[in-house]
């Protein structure tokens, strides 16, 4: 083994960004996570427990049963987290006893000291949330409080806390365009307070960092065949229908005999929140004559982009009878971001250097290790001879002896000597004397 420093020029620290493609197929309530099928297991149906379109953090509880079985003489407890209540009020939401749903039953359900254990998996989903017309009001009997908290004192909170949550951030994004605005005199103007909308949450484990940019597609299907699409084809969060079956793709018609012969306004039917995951649709108009029920105890209707991605995890409103929308599917993609710091190190194996192995076969078989050794004295052999392992192209003939390693592992150490990584070449490389090598090793961080 040959210890050697890595100098100014020998380690880099970069970022290396990539952009996983994601698709997301929904149909009569289930959803498809980029075409995986469900996985069943020895133990259980579904592989990781979850729902369809679902990932599985650490994919903990793999495939295993919850009760265990002394008498069978196995056990098979699945791991779950837990906490210990103290003064800190800390608590585990996913907590599989005691009714947590607030600091209220935290403080009556247990006591200092009482062990708090969660469940796994834990798991992430997308889901959608169809907020209706004048959903701004608050819970019955209250008068509408755009302003809530401050416009409705001692009233109860709205029914939409989520789309309250992102008030301040639509308005954030005006200065890239104005359809972020939750209140505007654009076109013919709108208030997202009291028009409907369609919230498609998106949990930051399917994207990354971020959403990229142009990458975001809708797509709503009718008997297979593709009713409407929207694109950001800005790349500033405006979701623009660019295709499908309506008959007029404009916002407003051009009058016969003008001449004009220009692309119409776009139909810009939501946005896109790049950095946080979220798709707001606030598109009412018609994209097919067929017509299905898209609204829990609503009348049939013709699909809107207010109606996309029905029964996909609903939220606030119960999600409407499978059946009502059989002929309809959905299809979201869209492109994450993710940086990763890599660091770069270049170990050199240089001339002269790296010449000599731990390898018991390194010196010729035979060769005593200690030369003396007694209650005074330890001395190595220091005629031990090393092994020629040059090869010859010819029987019973020996070749000239040449001083040669072979490279199996390079092995990297912190400044106080403490091994922190290995790597492990595919096949060892012969280094010879007068050769020198650099070996690139990558380490994501």
């Amino acid at each position: 083994m040959s210890l050697r420093k890595f100098g100014p020029d020998d380690i880099i620290l970069n970022t290396m960004r990539t952009y996983p493609p994601v698709k997301f197929f929904i149909y009569s309530g289930s959803i498809y996570y980029n075409s995986l099928p469900n996985r069943s297991g020895t133990v259980s149906d579904n592989l990781l427990s979850v729902t369809g379109g679902a990932l599985s953090l650490y994919e903990y509880n793999v495939d295993r049963v919850v009760l265990r079985d002394r008498g069978a003489g196995y056990n098979s407890d699945p791991i779950y987290p837990f906490i210990v209540k103290s003064s800190a009020g800390e608590y585990i939401r996913t907590a599989s006893s005691g009714g947590i749903s607030g600091d209220k039953d935290y403080a009556l359900a247990f006591d200092a000291g009482d062990t708090i254990a969660g469940i796994y998996p834990l798991t992430a989903a997308i889901s959608r949330e169809y907020m209706a017309a004048n959903h701004s009001d608050c819970a019955p009997p209250c008068r509408p409080c755009n302003t809530w908290p401050v416009g409705c004192p001692g009233d109860p909170p709205p029914y939409n806390k989520h789309y309250y949550a992102l008030k301040n951030r639509l308005n954030h994004y005006a200065y890239l365009s104005e359809h972020f605005k939750v209140m505007s005199s654009y076109e013919d103007g709108w208030d997202k307070s009291i028009e409907p909308l369609n919230l498609i949450s998106i949990p930051s484990i399917f994207y990354g960092s971020r959403i990229r940019e142009g990458s975001v597609s809708l797509k709503w299907y009718v008997t297979g065949t593709l009713a409407g699409e929207l694109r950001d084809t800005k790349r500033n969060g405006e979701l623009i229908q660019v295709g499908g079956t309506r008959e007029a793709m404009v916002s407003r018609d051009i009058p016969n005999g003008t001449g004009l012969d220009r692309p119409p306004d776009p139909m810009v039917a939501g946005v896109v929140m790049y950095n946080e995951g979220f798709i707001l649709l606030t598109g009412s108009w018609s994209l097919c004559s067929d017509t299905m029920k898209l609204i829990p105890g609503a009348t049939a209707t013709n699909p809107a982009w207010v109606h996309f991605a029905a029964g996909a995890q609903e939220g606030t409103d119960a999600a409407p009878a499978a059946a009502s929308y059989l002929s309809a599917s959905f299809e979201i993609n869209f492109e994450g971001q993710n940086d990763t710091q890599v660091y770069t190190m270049f170990a050199k194996a240089r001339r002269g250097e790296a010449n000599y192995s731990n390898n018991p076969t390194f010196v010729q078989s035979g060769s005593s290790y200690l030369q003396l050794t007694n209650s005074y004295t330890y001395e190595e052999n220091t005629q031990r001879r090393i092994k020629n392992t040059v090869s010859s192209s010819y029987p019973g003939y020996n070749a000239p002896f040449k001083r040669q390693v072979f490279i199996s592992r390079v092995a990297i150490y912190d400044d106080s000597k403490n091994l922190i990584g290995v790597a492990t070449l595919a096949d060892p490389i012969l280094k010879q004397e007068e050769e020198e090598y650099t070996f690139k090793i990558k380490l994501d961080i």
